[in-house]
């Protein structure tokens, strides 16, 4: 059967490596090639791939952040430059990699179990990138996906985020986007010198916050810049104590 894949790699020499590395697999026809993330994420929507061959580190978007934006990825060879201690990640999740520079023997294995375990895997790719998230200094950006829109946020411009049961709602610059992910997953990943959690349904950045007005016995409402009302618990009356 015939297998589609997309080459992603900001260097051109290095997605001629991989195309002719390809060229001993008559089975598997490169689509198409992208030299950022964004290209990348357009290409892999419109043309769904069976095996991605992907840098992770590449201007505009990450690898990592190219997955991000995936709802369902293909089965996936990371190509990377990372050090061996970066890697252990990669064998823990059992996801395969190709270091560069690499033979072709390595390039013909790591195809041939990133296809053959595509489905086992994409549990696996989805925690890397979890982990990866956390593991790295606090978010700078959030990136969302609307259609074939990405929209990258700078952090510094949230003024707060809203829990949408399954979705969080991300208020920033005078605009609402909705993102498939748990508040407390986000919490996470954010400066926490920054970024509050004042109530179970919101975090807040401290940088908008004009005051706070008492609001019934032990209940707190925070003001923000533009006048917008968000509710505060007690446990988050006192984290913000901590911080102001």
């Amino acid at each position: 059967m015939a297998r589609r894949a997309i080459i992603v790699d900001d260097e051109e020499l290095a997605r001629g490596i991989i195309r002719e590395h390809l060229s001993a697999h008559p089975d598997i026809t490169v689509v198409a090639e992208c030299a950022n993330g964004f290209e990348a994420v357009k290409a892999i929507a419109d043309l769904k791939p069976d095996i991605l061959f992907l840098d992770i580190q590449m201007p505009k978007l990450t690898g990592f952040e190219v997955l991000e934006l995936l709802e369902t990825p293909p089965a996936v060879v990371f190509v990377t430059a990372y050090d061996s201690f970066a890697l252990r990640a990669f064998d823990v999740h059992a996801v395969d990699y190709l270091l560069k520079p690499f033979s072709k023997e390595r390039f013909a294995d790591a195809v041939r179990r990133a296809l053959a375990g595509a489905a086992a895997r994409s549990t696996a790719i989805g925690a890397l990138v979890r982990e990866a998230r956390a593991a790295g200094k606090p978010l700078e950006r959030i990136l969302i996906r609307d259609g074939q829109n990405v929209h990258v946020i700078p952090v510094a411009t949230v003024a707060y985020v809203e829990a949408q049961d399954d979705y969080v709602a991300i208020h920033a610059a005078g605009k609402r986007y909705l993102k498939l992910e748990a508040l407390a997953e986000l919490e996470e990943t954010l400066d926490q010198a920054r970024f509050v959690r004042i109530h179970r349904s919101y975090i807040v950045n401290i940088d908008v916050l004009v005051r706070l007005e008492p609001y019934g016995k032990d209940n707190h409402v925070a003001v923000l810049t533009g006048g917008v009302r968000l509710p505060v618990s007690r446990s988050g009356y006192d984290r913000l104590k901590g911080l102001l």
